[in-house]
């Protein structure tokens, strides 16, 4: 049973056992007596107990654990013994032959903030030593970013300064710069400061180490480990600059989509009212603020991964910043399902109001068919979805271009339009209040039908789909001339029943019973297998009369001709098929 005392290994407290205690004070009292006539003695042997407790704090699982013996003597090799070095001032001034190197165990660049050679939080100039490139290519870049994402990388910057710790001791400045935290290390560190010799120090550590790890044989497994190590260790930090730029570029967005949308009204965007016609829930500026901590937070945690896959001792959120930020984000994510929910149960239900007025048009009239614009309204002929805010007088008016236009035959006398306004709302009631609020005018003028190509409602009723459906009813024998800036208001299924198709426009359509019977269309050729020739589709047999009103056979030149004349034309055909046709279109020939 061994007893163990409590030691406080600068600024940390540590449970050790007696004898190992003895074996690191003992060590720590050859260190002081090494260093007893060096200048910045107590600076050295501070960051030296740093460096220890650094390493204690690695080796030890949880609070109650005790360090052993085999500890110490673990950090001691890392650390490495006073007597290996020379700490006179020949070290500075000649390489020597026949000084012994132990090694001391190096930690690999660590990412810290340099305040020595910093202007703002010294972030630019760590990150300067971590990337191995001159601190003002870094500052360089910050400024570009943040000029280019309208200030948003001053949280990137912000991030870094608060989670990113600085260098206060040698023995982090030496990890900064990627160099072994050794005794020796230290102590040319700390000599550094007192003589204006650091690329003496650094040549010399360099040329050291070059010539120990020339002389030290090392195995190819250990080789080929190392590499795998590397590699390994080059794709993990590859994967933190991944999530530290993705979650950063995320970000960065919300937080200037957070004031450009919501604005917290302070700035009067022209897109918040569009926002507040289509919203049925919460104010604009609480569903962004709701929308940034929901999406924000969960960046934020990435970021901070990010960040500790580069930064090994990274500071901690702390328990209790963590605890309110998920506590913030459930209050979200709470806060934007019940937003859904309302917007959802707002356009629940569909309600429709339908009128039906009389045309004044005859089997035997001709009617024009155009959709008519209003610029101050609206410039667009074409139906879509889309909407727009205009103001009449001082009242702010939606108008939208979506209309649907349906073609029907009927055997009625007379022709008759049908309207149907359409609208969603949370119940049915106001669904149909809503589209009864719908404003669509229409003309007849002469032979001519004039539809508007938009409809208007007032913007406090919320845009909720309003629609507009026309559907016209023609007595069969009308012909209907459609305008062609009616193409994509009639665009529909078959399930409409409408009989005006695309294509059709500006062509003279005869009304008949389920359908069209177009006037001046052109005949449409279709090719013929059996012949390998454009037959046309308007074939003899559909547009003559095959009863045989009047036939005689002629003899043409010794050849047997054959001629039908009835009351659609003339037409003459020879023994090998070839036929002529003179009828109302002129003169026909087939081969």
């Amino acid at each position: 049973m061994n007893k163990t005392v409590n030691i406080n290994l600068a600024g940390v407290f540590f449970h050790i056992d007696e004898d190992a205690y003895a074996r690191l004070q003992r060590y720590l009292e050859t260190i002081r007596h090494s260093f007893s006539n060096t200048q910045g003695r107590d600076e050295i042997i501070s960051d030296i107990e740093a460096r220890i407790a650094e390493l204690f704090n690695e080796k030890v699982k949880n609070d109650r654990q005790v360090i052993s013996i085999k500890e110490v003597e673990e950090v001691i090799t890392i650390m490495g013994q006073p007597e290996d070095y020379m700490v006179d001032e020949e070290i500075f001034e000649d390489e020597p032959t026949n000084t012994t190197h132990r090694a001391g165990r190096t930690r690999g660049k660590q990412l810290y903030r340099d305040t020595e050679n910093g202007f703002v939080g010294g972030v630019s100039s760590g990150l300067g030593h971590y990337l191995a490139i001159d601190a003002i290519w870094v500052r360089l870049l910050w400024v570009l970013l943040t000029i280019f994402s309208s200030g948003g990388f001053l949280l990137i910057y912000i991030a870094f300064w608060i989670f990113v710790p600085e260098a206060k001791t040698t023995a982090d400045k030496l990890a900064m710069r990627g160099e072994e935290v050794t005794v020796s290390n230290i102590e040319k560190k700390i000599r550094e400061g007192f003589h204006d010799v650091s690329d003496s120090i650094k040549n010399v550590d360099y040329d050291k180490f070059g010539k120990r790890a020339s002389a030290g044989a090392t195995s190819a497994a250990t080789t080929l480990g190392n590499i795998i190590k590397f590699c390994l260790k080059l794709f993990v930090k590859f994967i933190g600059i991944i999530l530290i730029l993705f979650a950063g570029s995320t970000l960065i967005a919300l937080f200037v989509g957070l004031f450009a949308v919501g604005t917290f009204g302070l700035v009067d965007a022209p897109w918040t009212e569009y926002i507040d016609v289509v919203n049925s829930g919460a104010p604009i500026w609480l569903t962004s603020l709701l929308v940034f901590f929901a999406v924000g937070i969960p960046f934020f945690f990435l970021f901070v991964l990010g960040l500790k896959i580069l930064v090994r001792n990274l500071r901690s959120v702390g328990r209790i910043a963590l605890l309110t930020l998920l506590g913030v984000w459930l209050i979200s994510v709470i806060g934007l399902s019940v937003i859904g929910i309302s917007q959802a149960t707002n356009r629940a239900f569909d309600g429709e109001v339908a009128t039906t007025e009389t045309l004044r048009v005859t089997a035997e009239d001709t009617i024009y068919l155009r959709m008519k614009h209003n610029p101050e309204m609206s410039n667009r002929t074409i139906r879509s979805s889309d909407f727009r805010i205009v103001y009449e007088e001082d009242t702010k008016m939606i108008v939208g271009n979506d209309i649907r236009l349906i073609v029907r035959s009927t055997r009625d006398s007379v022709g008759k339009m049908e309207i149907l306004k359409s609208a969603e709302g949370k119940n049915y009631n106001e669904a149909r209040d809503r589209a009864k609020a719908i404003r669509y005018g229409r003309s007849l003028v002469g032979n001519e039908l004039l539809l508007d190509s938009y409809f208007i409602t007032e913007a406090k009723a919320g845009y909720r789909d309003q629609e507009v459906q026309i559907t016209l009813y023609l007595p069969e024998g009308t012909t209907l001339y459609a305008d062609d800036n009616t193409s994509t208001f009639h665009r529909n299924t078959d399930s409409y029943e409408d009989i005006l198709h695309n294509g059709e426009e500006e062509h003279f359509l005869k009304i008949i019973d389920g359908g069209t019977s177009c006037a001046d269309c052109p005949v449409e050729d279709t090719w013929d297998d059996d012949h390998g020739d454009w037959e046309s589709e308007d074939t003899w047999e559909d547009d003559y009369d095959t009863s045989d009103d009047f036939n005689a056979r002629v003899d043409v030149n010794s050849e047997e001709v054959n001629i039908r004349l009835n009351d659609n034309g003339v037409e003459i055909q020879d023994k090998d098929g070839d036929r002529v046709r003179i009828d109302s279109n002129g003169v026909q020939i087939q081969n």
